[in-house]
């Protein structure tokens, strides 16, 4: 570097957030709004909010409905993160847990015709990353803005 001339280094850091809700269906509206507002401000393109909107809404409605079986008194935990390049997020009930490889495949059998059980299915065909805890009550999922090369 020339000497009287200096170099700046911007580091973007992602904004972290985290938020514990009611175990209400309700109680998501005034958390999606807050996350779709920074992911526009933060150049996410209106399919990556769509992805997120669909992904986050049936990961809360497993979270309240299956994890903490619509009780009232339990919780459930928001993290997210919104970063230049990607969104993270982890939803964590206080239910005992699944196994998420024990949910049917709701595109075969009977279970074509059943009126629920698909949100696994959806989350994880909008979101890039989509792992669970080993005990089953959080889920873990990632949208970037720029898809990742898929390895074989």
């Amino acid at each position: 570097m020339d000497a009287g001339r200096s170099e700046l280094i911007v580091l973007e850091t992602p904004n972290n957030y985290s938020v514990t809700v009611e175990s209400r269906l309700s109680a998501i509206n005034d958390v999606c709004k807050e996350i779709f507002s920074t992911l526009q401000g933060s150049s996410f393109s209106e399919d990556d909010i769509f992805a997120v909107h669909l992904a986050l809404g049936e990961a809360f409605i497993n979270a309240v409905t299956h994890g903490n079986k619509m009780n009232p008194d339990k919780k459930v935990q928001i993290d997210y993160s919104v970063g230049s390049d990607k969104f993270e997020i982890s939803i964590t009930d206080q239910g005992n847990g699944f196994e998420p490889e024990e949910v049917p495949d709701p595109r075969v059998g009977k279970n074509l015709y059943k009126p629920s059980g698909r949100g696994v299915l959806l989350m994880s065909s909008y979101m890039d990353v989509v792992k669970y805890n080993e005990r089953g009550n959080r889920v873990y999922m990632v949208r970037y803005k720029e898809k990742p090369e898929l390895t074989k």
